[in-house]
């Protein structure tokens, strides 16, 4: 099959994609276990795009069970290079309002018992991180928020949480007072993984509730949240339509495609080949 070089990863109440022709759906599996659902691959105003539901169709996957490792590395088996990956987000800043979208560049991991790295079992790999979004990749996003109806933010720090409860109020204000202005459950461990895998990866959040900070708003619930997701997923929609283009004619990062070139540190005669052939296909220059 051909190189598949744009993935779109939905998030929740984003299970499809409108326009799409010539779709297959593709059942991958990964030497780290099966992806949360088939992957749709089909063409979009003439561009090839791969499609994942992360929660799987009809949300059955909590943030926690979430496969990451399976998602990014079937996602790179097609030949993925940039991923536009969409989030409900809850707002710790009165400027982030409900059905506001935002492109954040810098991010907190507050989660605790997912698997966040390719690397392991004898073979020991570090990935710079400084920067966890691809910027130009998330300026491109931002640029065609600008086209929708929508408020949109550019910037902005992202705190992922564990879930699947909401926060606490004192953890509400503990995140805000590390100024940080957004918050989810997804972020981590997509993010570094895809780093890992060499692939552009940006994160579009789209806000739904303000968390349970604000004291002239109702604490968040998943009533709440459910409102707001079918507005907030009719744009996403939009978005990936105005996107695809941009994103075809968009040259490849080659510093974030190179990112792991020269990650391992364990001596090559002491890899165990089993693990490397775990790895193949995934991580470059292992």
């Amino acid at each position: 099959m051909e190189p598949v070089k744009i993935a779109f990863i939905g998030g929740s109440g984003l299970y499809a994609v409108d326009g799409l022709s010539d779709a297959q759906e593709h059942v991958i599996d990964t030497p780290f276990g099966k992806p949360s659902d088939a992957i749709t691959v089909a063409g979009l105003d003439g561009v090839r795009i791969a499609f994942l539901p992360r929660h799987g169709k009809g949300h059955r996957l909590l943030p926690t069970e979430v496969p990451s490792r399976a998602n990014i590395a079937a996602l790179k088996s097609l030949g993925v290079e940039k991923i536009v990956s969409f989030s409900a987000v809850g707002s710790l800043r009165e400027k982030y309002a409900p059905r506001h979208f935002v492109v954040p560049h810098q991010l907190i991991d507050r989660t605790r018992h997912r698997p966040d790295t390719f690397f392991g079992d004898g073979i020991v790999g570090h990935v710079a991180f400084a920067d966890p979004f691809a910027n130009k990749l998330a300026d491109l996003a931002f640029d065609a928020i600008g086209e929708l109806d929508v408020t949109a933010h550019k910037g902005g720090t992202l705190v992922c949480m564990e879930g699947p409860l909401f926060s606490t109020r004192a953890e509400s204000e503990l995140y805000r007072s590390w100024d940080a202005d957004l918050i989810n459950m997804s972020a981590v461990p997509e993010s570094k993984l895809a780093r890992e895998a060499g692939i552009e990866y940006a994160l579009v959040c789209m806000v739904t509730d303000y968390d349970c900070w604000h004291p002239d708003h109702d604490d968040v619930d998943i009533q709440m949240v459910i409102e707001t997701l079918g507005l907030n997923a009719e744009n996403a929609r939009e978005l990936i339509s105005l996107l695809v283009p941009r994103l075809a004619a968009m040259p490849r990062d080659e510093a974030i495609a190179n990112a792991a070139q020269f990650a391992v540190i364990t001596a090559p005669e002491l890899r165990p080949p089993e693990s490397v052939a775990r790895l193949r296909g995934i991580i470059d220059g292992v």
